[in-house]
């Protein structure tokens, strides 16, 4: 049994964490999490993105979330980022790697990764 001071340690070092998967930023960035994501590697794609967003003091600006089957299950670990007033932009074949850089140009730097997206992978 955990006490009360360790409980709220606990609570304290998982709040950051916690807070990015609900915010209401204006950008979303949406990891798709179904059997088969987790099994192509989009648990570490996921960490990192919400490490990484927090690393660089983005989490006014873009919120991490999960989501189930996104229906193209060839291309995981997939990686949706959806601003307003802008298209979609879909990641395909994540990696911790990837999603780190995706955050320093794209979420950051407001320029897309072209060679990570869906349009790349099909060429």
């Amino acid at each position: 049994m955990k006490t009360l001071a360790e409980l709220q340690a606990i609570r304290d070092s998982m709040k950051d964490k916690v807070s990015l998967r609900n915010g209401t930023a204006g950008m979303r960035v949406v990891v798709g999490m179904a059997t088969c994501g987790i099994a192509a590697g989009a648990r570490p794609v996921l960490n990192a993105f919400v490490e990484e967003v927090n690393k660089q003091g983005l989490t006014e600006k873009a919120t991490v979330t999960q989501t189930g089957c996104i229906g193209i299950c060839q291309y995981e670990p997939v990686v949706e980022i959806f601003e307003a007033g802008k298209d979609k932009v879909t990641y395909v074949k994540m990696t911790a790697e990837k999603a780190r850089r995706v955050v320093e140009e794209h979420i950051k730097g407001g320029k897309i990764v072209h060679e990570y997206t869906i349009g790349a992978a099909q060429n």
